[in-house]
């Protein structure tokens, strides 16, 4: 065991009596050591019920025959981050998490690792962790939060009912009443956002690529069922130490195929293809920006998911979770091992049922193609990134006039003070992986124009991102972004700009002579943060087409 370097032999007699005196008895010594990396946080619900999920991932580790030891990961919750200087850390934070779970498990020589996880950038980071160590790790993902309720049975979701409720707000129509309703009512207790946001999309591609147990990415954080995969993972982890199965035995380029088929089939997260691309550079997984639209293309949209559809996390959950999506897919979805010990036709052979108001078959889709479309064009000649299940058939083809700013607080500003109108497509530049830094979602001015009633006829551009509650014409991941002199940084004010996501097309109707010349007289702008560790991101993130990982350099 790779814990032996720590506990066997006389000259480990120093590391035998650190280990005592952390609590570790002599008998324990030759079980397989567990690490635990555990983001529970009092900052996030989404992780404040971790507290009792590790006392269950505890007792499974030990009934399994290992000894488990707990260490801190941190988190930050992208809504509290929104709209503000925090969110220039939120992406980058899972550069810092893989980094913090390598640097634990190979100076303490783990065998093995349970990654206790639910939001956002954690569960990608925790995953991008595993598959650099290549050690054997399971993933347990907290479990999304139910939904609010309110009167008439209204559901409430977090991100569409507050985010949205302020412009709602200022354009008067809801009142003060309506509005704390909404903000009392949105976040009933602990879980991940409710809809198919970034947390819940990444749970659910965790367990389709078969790196957690069936049902982990959509049973609901309250549960009795969370606690007892909590438990399960526990003793699964020291059974996948003893048999030496490890990440890349299970994060096969298949496994992300399937991943894609799966968000695509869903009208998951944008913030998925950042994801996945990282991902599978630490797998050794080539895993191209193009093979998200030829999927797309070939993969109908099987369910209607908050925020840009009328069912939730618990509905999904109860229709057939991640194996009644793979079960609907049938042979589209290839074979593929997972730590559970079935394959993925298996698992979705297990399902009786599906149903199938919630989970369609592919003879009924919602829509013929996917949820992620890849646009390009002379403003992103390196790919951008559009959540298509959340864009109105009126808005899938568009021309509109540029109204350019420089940062998403000005664009933000100009919304929320109605200028911003019919016809006009909103373009936010520096704000991508270097230019941001860190390539802030940009959910406070999408879900404003769609509050102001604008999703129909304003389109917003931009090298920053999406959360997983956007919704509308909103094109992100431009590449190259601004900062690195790409064209969106030559838009001006009044120019023509073309949406046409049918064609996976996004131009600049501008000539290239005019271009030419706006280029030359480009000049990189100062950096928007010059001290932290934020300024030392910005010299080794590269482009979100390539995941918007760091490297060495």
């Amino acid at each position: 065991m790779r814990s032996d370097m720590i506990k066997k032999g006389l000259e480990r007699t120093p590391h035998r009596a650190l280990l005592k005196g952390t609590g570790v008895p002599q008998n324990q010594m030759d079980k397989p050591f567990i690490g635990v990396a555990t983001s529970f946080t009092d900052l996030i619900p989404g992780h404040v019920g971790m507290r009792d999920l590790e006392r269950f991932i505890e007792k499974g580790v030990h009934s399994g025959g290992g000894y488990s030891f707990f260490f801190g990961i941190p988190g930050v919750c992208d809504g509290m981050a929104m709209g503000h200087k925090g969110m220039h850390y939120s992406l980058p934070t899972r550069e810092l998490i893989a980094d913090m779970v390598e640097s634990v498990a190979e100076a303490h020589r783990l065998d093995g690792l349970v990654l206790l996880t639910n939001c956002d950038k954690i569960t990608p980071g925790m995953l991008m962790a595993a598959a650099r160590l290549n050690i054997p790790c399971i993933v347990v993902t907290a479990g999304p939060m139910m939904s609010g309720r309110g009167q008439s049975g209204r559901k409430y979701s977090f991100v569409s009912d507050t985010f949205e409720a302020m412009a709602r707000y200022k354009a008067g129509v809801i009142n003060d009443k309506e509005l704390q309703v909404c903000e009392d009512n949105a976040c009933p207790g602990m879980g991940s956002c409710q809809g198919l946001f970034t947390a819940n999309t990444m749970a659910i591609l965790t367990e389709t690529m078969g790196m957690s147990l069936p049902r982990c990415g959509t049973a609901l954080a309250v549960s009795a069922l969370k606690r007892r995969i909590a438990f399960a993972s526990g003793e699964k982890i020291v059974e996948l130490v003893q048999k030496d199965i490890k990440p890349r035995d299970i994060m096969t380029r298949e496994a992300f195929e399937n991943a894609i088929r799966v968000d695509l089939a869903l009208g998951g997260s944008s913030n998925t293809v950042l994801h996945l691309l990282a991902i599978a550079h630490e797998a050794g997984v080539d895993l191209p920006l193009e093979l998200f639209d030829e999927l797309g293309k070939d993969t109908p949209q099987l369910a209607s998911m908050n925020p840009a559809g009328e069912h939730f996390m618990e509905d999904l959950d109860i229709a057939g979770g991640v194996s009644g999506v793979l079960k609907q897919l049938g042979s589209k979805i290839k074979d593929t091992p997972t730590l559970f010990g079935l394959s993925t036709h298996q698992l979705a052979e297990s399902i009786q049922n599906v149903d199938e108001e919630v989970i369609r078959p592919l003879g009924n889709p919602i829509k013929k193609e996917g949820g992620i479309a890849i646009l390009s064009g002379n403003i992103a000649p390196k790919g951008a990134v559009v959540k298509q299940s959340g864009v109105s058939q009126a808005m899938m083809n568009f021309e509109g006039v540029a109204r350019c700013f420089d940062a998403e607080e000005l664009a933000m500003a100009a919304i929320m003070e109605g200028k911003i109108k019919s016809g006009d497509c909103v373009v936010i530049r520096y704000e991508g992986p270097k230019g941001g830094p860190g390539m802030r979602e940009m959910l406070a001015p999408t879900a404003a124009i769609m509050g102001m009633g604008l999703g129909d006829s304003v389109a917003l551009i931009t090298d920053g991102r999406f959360s997983g509650g956007t919704r509308g014409p909103c094109i992100g991941h431009i590449s190259p972004e601004a900062a690195d002199g790409g064209p969106i940084a030559m838009v001006q004010d009044g120019d023509k700009i073309l949406l046409d996501i049918p064609n996976r097309r996004l131009e600049l109707l501008v000539d290239e002579a005019t271009l030419a010349a706006r280029r030359a007289l480009w000049k990189a702008p100062a950096p928007k943060i010059k001290g932290g560790w934020l300024a030392r991101y910005a010299k080794v993130v590269t482009s979100a087409h390539t995941g918007a990982i760091t490297t060495a350099d």
